[in-house]
């Protein structure tokens, strides 16, 4: 029997992905009481990371430890990858090995020809095209603080990159619609945009996206990879900083939630990301919950 894998938000069904958050929540609620709970012993975990991580890193190696499992971590030049073995041969060797592979790649093509010679579940930690853990952990944030998230309305507010497009696949999985706002030749992926069709709208003018919604939400303007265009990108998201003017364009009770690392009067200013209605702090700690429970459904399914 072939592997589930996680590679974007697709791959699991609207009802597994709210059974999940729902198991997120429980798994947060055993670990606030104490209780231990390890259903992964005897199990390892590998991860291969080509980027570097903070919270996507430490989340993954404190969750697989907290379910009682052991990880080990594979930079670059701990293996063959970069020095000519084919990602087909290290996936077939490597999941003969382990039990779970956690991948942050710079291409989403090497993660999927990875998973498609993998023996065992591959999570996707992070890619050019889709970061849906974060995902996991942002849905998990809003419903524990705002309830249900289908029918509500979020605004992205900058760049068009991998978690725009997590966040595309999650309005059309959690029921939810999300205006995007973004300066001319920054849009996310056109095919991505168009499978979202129905739960996705672009626009140029942050003030238009950001009202009355439920939710506003933005990323650094210069990703990982992207240093070299941050100039260039500065000026062009001129006016596309989330600000208290532009929050209070929102529902007087909606949340500010960015993924980190955040850049302080760039693409938010401090008075949002440090005030009130920001949620950054439980997303980033959501990430752990949120990944032990996709660890649990992968490893060994609804099993409590």
């Amino acid at each position: 029997m072939k592997p589930r894998h996680f590679l974007s938000l697709l791959d699991l069904s609207p009802a597994e992905l709210k059974q999940l958050i729902a198991r997120a929540r429980e798994l947060k609620a055993l670990l606030k009481r104490g209780e231990l709970h390890r259903p992964l012993v005897g199990k390892t975990m590998a991860m291969i990371f080509e980027k570097s991580s903070t919270r996507t890193r430490v989340s993954f190696e404190t969750g697989m430890a907290q379910l009682g499992g052991a990880s080990l971590f594979l930079s670059p030049r701990d293996t063959h990858l970069d020095r000519g073995e084919p990602v087909e041969d290290t996936a077939r060797v490597l999941s003969r090995m382990v039990d779970v592979i956690v991948i942050r790649a710079n291409s989403h093509a090497m993660v999927e020809r990875f998973a498609a010679h993998s023996q065992v579940p591959v999570i996707n930690a992070l890619t050019d095209l889709h970061h849906p853990c974060q995902l996991l952990a942002d849905m998990q944030t809003f419903i524990e603080l705002c309830g249900d998230i289908a029918g509500k309305k979020a605004a992205w507010i900058g760049d068009g990159n991998n978690v725009c497009h997590s966040w595309m696949q999650a309005a059309k999985q959690f029921g939810f619609s999300l205006n995007i706002a973004i300066p001319k030749g920054y849009e996310p992926n056109a095919s991505l945009v168009a499978a979202c069709r129905d739960h996705v709208t672009l626009l140029q003018d942050p003030k238009q996206a950001a009202r009355a919604a439920d939710v506003v939400v933005t990323d650094t303007w210069a990703s990982m990879g992207q240093e070299h265009e941050k100039a260039e990108r500065t000026k062009a998201f001129a006016g596309f900083m989330v600000d208290a003017a532009l929050m209070k364009l929102a529902k007087p009770n909606a949340v500010f939630m960015h993924c980190l690392p955040a850049y302080r009067g760039a693409e938010v200013a401090a008075e949002v990301i440090d005030g009130p209605q920001s949620v950054v702090w439980d997303e980033a700690e959501n990430r752990l919950h949120a990944q032990k429970a996709l660890l649990e459904f992968l490893l060994v399914g609804n099993k409590k």
